[in-house]
Formats: C-alpha cells, sequence, structure tokens
C-alpha cells in the first residue's frame, strides 16, 4: 500500500504517496508507441549519439542561472515546498533544479541531460492557483522521472538547427525530418505528464480547471469545466472529412496538444480502473523495469489504439474502421465462397467415379466398388 503524508505545500490535506513508482504506471500508451516510432527513424540513432556530446546543458544551466530566478527556501519558497511536495509524492529521489523566468506568456517545461532542469514562467505563475500550480510541477516532475528532458533538450536544439540551416534543402530536410518525429512525440508525452501531474495534485476538477485557464486565460468566473469538456467531445466528433484533416494539419507544428483534447484525455484516464489502482497503491514499482517486457508495451500500446478506433467518433478515423471493417467482411465472405466452390467441386469428382464404377469402368478393387457383386463373386470362385 502506499503511504500517506501531510503536503507541505500549503494545500493542508493528506496526500497519498507513491513510493518505488515506475513511469510506467503513468505513461500514455501513444507516449510509448511515438518513442519507438521515433527511435527506429532513419538516421535518428546517428544524430543523438553525434548532439549527445553538443547539447547545451552546461549554456542552458548558465542561461538560467544568471537571467532566471533559481528557486529555494530563500527565493518563491511556495514554490519551492510544492516542488519538494511533488518530488517526495512519486518518489523522484533527486530534486531537479527550478527556476522561474520573465515571460508573459504561460508555460512550463523540463530540459537537460544528466540533471533535468525545471522552468516556470511568470505568466504561469500569474494564471494559475497554487493547486493548479501543484498539477503544473507535478507534471514536470513526471517528465523527469520518465526521462523526456533528454528529448526535449533535442528537440529545441535542432529546431533552433533547423532554422540556420534552413537555405541548404537536403539538411533542413533532414533535420525536419527529426523535428516533426520529435514533435510527435512531445504531444504524447504530454498526455503522460498530465497523468503525473494529476497523480500528484489528486484532484481531476484541478487538473482539468488548469488546462481551462490555459485554454480561457484568467476567467474562471466566466467558464465552467462542463461546458469545456463538452467542447472536447464536439471536437473529436464534430464536422466531416475536411474537418478531420485540418486537425491534422492545425496539430502539426505544436508542441502540445489542444488543451481541450488533453482535458478529455485525463477526464477519461481519472475515471479508469487505472487511475484508481495507482490510488489504492497497486503500480507497476522501479526496480520491476529490468524485468518489464518491451513486447508487452507494444501489445499494450496496440490495443489502446485499436480500442480508440473502434470506439473513436472522428469521421476520418470512422471512415477507416469501416473501410477496414468493409474490407474484413469482404474477405470473409471470399473465403466462404472459395471453400463453398471447393467443396462442389470434391463433391462433383466424388459423383463423377461413382458413375464410371457403376458403369463397369471402374479399376478399383470389388471391395472399393462396393456393391453385393464382390462377395457374390467371391463365393462363385469358391
Amino acid at each position: 500500500m502506499t503511504d500517506g503524508f501531510e503536503d507541505g505545500g500549503g494545500g493542508g490535506r493528506g496526500r497519498t504517496r507513491f513510493p518505488g513508482l515506475s513511469s510506467r504506471a503513468y505513461e500514455h500508451p501513444a507516449d510509448r508507441s511515438a518513442l519507438v516510432a521515433l527511435r527506429k527513424l532513419t538516421g535518428f540513432d546517428v544524430v543523438f549519439k553525434a548532439l549527445s556530446g553538443m547539447l547545451p546543458e552546461r549554456s542552458l544551466r548558465l542561461l538560467f542561472l544568471s537571467d532566471s530566478v533559481r528557486v529555494s527556501e530563500r527565493q518563491f519558497a511556495h514554490l519551492h515546498q510544492m516542488l519538494l511536495d511533488a518530488c517526495w509524492v512519486l518518489d523522484l529521489e533527486k530534486v531537479p533544479a527550478m527556476y522561474v523566468t520573465q515571460d508573459p506568456r504561460p508555460n512550463a517545461m523540463c530540459v537537460g541531460l544528466d540533471q533535468p532542469v525545471i522552468v516556470l514562467t511568470t505568466g504561469l505563475i500569474e494564471l494559475l492557483d497554487e493547486d493548479e500550480t501543484r498539477v503544473v510541477i507535478g507534471h514536470e516532475v513526471g517528465h523527469a522521472l520518465s526521462g523526456h528532458a533528454v528529448y526535449r533538450t533535442l528537440l529545441l536544439f535542432l529546431t533552433n538547427m533547423a532554422v540556420r540551416v534552413a537555405w541548404i534543402p537536403l539538411g533542413n530536410l533532414a533535420i525536419m525530418a527529426i523535428v516533426t518525429s520529435l514533435r510527435e512525440w512531445f504531444r504524447k508525452s504530454e498526455l503522460s505528464a498530465d497523468r503525473a501531474g494529476l497523480l500528484v495534485g489528486q484532484d481531476p476538477q484541478v487538473s482539468i480547471r488548469g488546462l481551462m485557464k490555459l485554454a480561457g486565460g484568467d476567467h474562471l468566473h466566466e467558464m465552467n469545466v462542463d461546458a469545456f469538456l463538452e467542447q472536447a467531445d464536439e471536437y473529436e466528433a464534430g464536422g466531416d472529412l475536411r474537418d478531420s484533416v485540418l486537425k491534422i494539419v492545425n496539430v502539426l507544428p505544436r508542441s502540445h496538444p489542444f488543451a481541450v483534447v488533453r482535458a478529455a484525455e485525463l477526464r477519461a484516464w481519472s475515471q479508469s480502473r487505472d487511475y484508481q489502482r495507482i490510488m489504492d497503491g497497486h503500480y507497476p514499482r522501479r526496480e520491476e523495469d529490468g524485468d518489464a517486457s518491451v513486447s508487452g508495451s507494444v501489445r499494450d500500446s496496440a490495443a489502446h489504439f485499436t480500442e480508440r478506433v473502434r470506439t473513436s467518433r472522428d469521421p476520418l478515423v470512422k471512415l477507416v474502421n469501416d473501410v477496414a471493417g468493409g474490407a474484413g467482411h469482404l474477405g470473409g465472405r471470399l473465403r466462404d465462397f472459395a471453400a463453398g466452390a471447393a467443396r462442389s467441386a470434391r463433391d462433383a469428382a466424388g459423383g463423377g467415379s461413382a458413375r464410371d464404377t457403376a458403369a463397369g469402368g471402374g479399376s478399383g478393387s470389388g471391395e472399393d466398388a462396393g456393391g453385393p457383386s464382390g462377395p457374390e463373386e467371391g463365393r462363385a470362385g469358391r
């Protein structure tokens, strides 16, 4: 079972802790499958190995140290306590450094290679209340626990590089192929980190409220969580095939999924048996990660996508599902037709052989020919 503790971040209520929690417990299946696809991308391993020593981790640290405010017991003490709280809940042993940087845009990120660094913007801190901020910090700690920071750093580096080599056609194409795949993975990784934030905040309404603020600003008195979630349902099901294609086009340049999509995904997970099992203390442990089956993760991801395709209301997904189902139905009818034709051919061949034998043209033994003539001839011969 999990341990309970009174959080020190000002929440004033008991929180559930998850000792030894493996990131596998909250990682979204789409996150795992997208990362597998990314690692299989031609040239990714070569680029990753080549850039690992070039990634500006030291430069990033110096930049934040020189031009941001480091969170500590003496600076942004309430954020420091929330960071300790999140690391305690998710059982992240090494607490990452955290900085606040001046930027009116609400944002947060976790970057770095060996030592992740969490960065919050002033726009985010001013937008969210204490409970919502706790969820965001838990979100970033989830990125750190999952090892996402290194790929996020690579994405930042390659995005900047793509701008610098845009004048080289082939070079830009090669980099943008990897950047596009990294963005696809990173959007999926956000769904995993949203789940980690929920495990820290432990209140689905607070998590969804924070996402609603990111979409509509600090006008909570003008917004409604239920109505916001209805937008998510409408976004998934509404429109026709053109809207489905536009959804894909609109999300391609983004690093994060749309807020309503994240809210819908989080609502579904918060109501699932998987979430309840984690809260009850039944979850994968870090010490079991070495024994975890890659094929098992692939199967889980495949099962997730199969279920999503089956239940999706998106017009394009429904069309693909209907075509696949129609093809399967047609294939079954063709198999039945072929089996029936073969059976008819065998029956026809058997009937022809019997007629030949009855006419005296059979070449088999009397026993094979059947009928009473065999035994009668035997008696006459004796």
